[in-house]
């Protein structure tokens, strides 16, 4: 799997962060999430953090699973 790209964040005044990918919200995080969400990108690989927070990381391996077997009667 690639790894993630096209994400970004913002910090607003009321302490906010707004997560975009590739110019459109993906998610707005407040309070202790996103004092949480600000020490991880501070601590790791930004792009990985942010497309896990945003639950954009999956993209690519959806449609390989829906046609396994198992998952064919649901």
């Amino acid at each position: 799997m690639p790894a993630p790209t096209g994400f970004s964040y913002e910090r607003h005044a009321d302490g906010s962060v707004v997560i975009t990918h590739q110019g459109r919200i993906a998610g707005t995080l407040r309070g202790g999430r996103a004092d949480k969400f600000l020490a991880q990108v501070a601590s790791g690989d930004a792009q990985l953090v942010m497309a896990r927070w945003t639950g954009s990381y999956k993209f690519g391996n959806e449609r390989t699973a829906r046609d396994h077997p198992r998952n064919r009667g649901r």
